[in-house]
């Protein structure tokens, strides 16, 4: 006998237990599974950016996360002996102005224990062995616990959240189109001594090749840097400790003395990205979806936000207040979003690994002038920090006639400025925020009640109206004559109209 679920999420890294922890929140009922037998006891990714840190804040718990992490202040780039330039993260607007950087494992148990607060466990050692899409609707899945027992469950969606070797993807047949750089890299998770403040990234650009240091926590640090093109097909062996002091020495500021390594490995860049996110009832999310170079740090933000992104529309769909085909922005919008970032990442990585003599003294000296530009700079951390993430051509993002625009003014799509201690989409249930003529939350909830909050938000303008959506983005902007096209907006996502 089958046994229902709303939600089988299959992975349970950052961006599964995101997920379900999202869904939970708003009283969806889900089932998260994982092969494995325990979390990761590696610290791999390393950095929470502002945007996650906005979304984790209106999911409850940003506290933890923030005491048991460090804060990055900004980007040095230098050529092992003298500073190129900075980038720093101070003037960025948002309430979390930095990069905290703490290592997934701990990210993960953070998650985990979230979720077992809402009354939700992962279900380990259980691994996806086939899954069929229904006729009628919902999928089955066939599961096989550690005891080699097989279980078949009926859900109505399936979310793959489990990695680069997706059995999801696997399952739909999805091509997973890319390649792997044909350079080798090594990785150093260990403790130094002789860096100085632990409050920035140090990026070094020698000749050689790059040299990066990422704090992690009190004096232990990742260490990561490149050793050229591929010498075979297979991959190098990890490194021995004095290989990385050897490579500290030649590349860095000098003085730096590792100790105690934690994890030592190599590694190849994949890039590699699905073309779409869904099936029907059959979703990717995060390395299942899109795999790319780690410069910037953006795979694990990417995969957290791919899950808060879907989660929302989930849940209203789930709960029958939003039509079914509010999914079908999900792959448009975060398969876009994928693509920023796939071409983001490999572009810093040419970049910053240019073997010529020549095209390194261009690209230093046109890095000198450029990071000395404070429309660079800010454009530089917003792209890092994940804050210029929009949605211009989702079909969820409307300009009506007559709206607001320019200057300061947010667009349909972009994301709504945060105000600390009051996260848009906080509630136990997700509903749209109403910024704009006083009574105009008041008159959409009436109408609306189970998608708009009925909080009025202040505008940024008096001439218009902004209905923001419960992931902190800009659904609609409205003219004053907002409420015919509010409502036709509002209508056109509801499944029902009227209390």
């Amino acid at each position: 006998m089958a046994n229902p679920v709303r939600v089988l999420i299959v992975g349970a890294g950052p961006v599964g237990l995101t997920l379900a922890a999202e869904l939970t929140r708003y009283g969806v009922p889900v089932r998260i599974v994982d092969k494995a037998a325990a979390r990761t006891d590696k610290s791999k990714a390393l950095v929470l950016w502002s945007r996650s840190l906005e979304l984790l804040e209106r999911a409850g718990g940003v506290e933890r996360f923030l005491a048991a992490g460090i804060k990055a202040h900004g980007v040095r780039i230098s050529n092992g002996r003298q500073l190129i330039g900075e980038v720093g993260f101070d003037q960025i607007e948002s309430p979390y102005p930095f990069a905290l950087m703490i290592p997934q494992n701990e990210t993960e148990r953070l998650l985990e224990t979230r979720l077992e607060e809402l009354g939700c466990r992962v279900e380990r050692q259980v691994e996806l062995l086939r899954f069929n899409v229904l006729t009628a609707g919902g999928i089955t899945a066939t599961l096989r616990d550690a005891a080699g027992r097989e279980e078949i469950v009926e859900a109505d969606w399936l979310v793959g959240c489990d990695g680069a070797h997706s059995a999801v993807r696997h399952g739909l047949g999805f091509d997973f189109a890319g390649s792997t750089q044909p350079s080798d890299w090594v990785l150093a998770d260990m403790r130094l001594d002789g860096l100085g403040v632990p409050d920035r990234l140090d990026i070094f650009w020698h000749r050689d090749g790059i040299l990066a240091f990422f704090p992690i926590v009190g004096d232990r640090y990742r260490v990561v840097a490149d050793l050229g093109p591929a010498d075979g097909k297979e991959q190098r062996p990890g490194p021995t400790l004095a290989e990385v002091q050897a490579l500290v020495d030649q590349r860095g500021p000098g003085g730096v003395r590792l100790r105690d390594p934690i994890w030592l490995s190599s590694f190849r860049i994949n890039e590699r990205k699905v073309r779409d996110y869904s099936a029907g009832r059959v979703f990717l999310a995060g390395d299942a979806a899109h795999i790319h170079s780690p410069a910037g740090g953006q795979g694990m933000n990417t995969g957290m936000q791919d899950a808060f992104n879907l989660a929302w529309k989930l849940a209203l769909v789930a709960k029958g207040t939003a039509r079914a085909s509010l999914l079908d922005s999900y792959s448009v919008e975060r398969s876009a979003v994928g693509d920023r970032v796939l071409r983001t990442a490999g572009r810093m990585t040419d970049v910053a690994i240019l073997r010529n003599p020549v095209a390194q003294a261009v690209r230093n000296a046109a890095a000198r002038i450029v990071l000395g530009l404070s429309q660079v700079q800010r454009r530089m951390s917003d792209t890092l920090t994940e804050l210029e993430i929009a949605y211009p051509d989702s079909p969820l993002s409307v300009a009506a006639a007559h709206a607001p625009r320019g200057g300061t003014l947010p667009a349909a799509g972009e994301r709504w400025l945060p105000v600390a201690g009051d996260p848009i989409g906080s509630g136990a249930a997700p509903r749209f925020a109403v910024a704009g003529a006083d009574d105009a939350a008041a008159r959409l909830a009436a109408i609306f009640p189970d998608l708009v909050d009925t909080r009025a938000r202040p505008a940024p303008s008096e001439d218009g109206l902004w209905l923001i959506r419960p992931d902190g983005y800009v659904g609609l902007v409205a003219g004053p004559d907002w409420q015919a096209p509010a409502e036709r907006y509002l209508a056109a996502i509801a499944t029902e109209i009227g209390p």
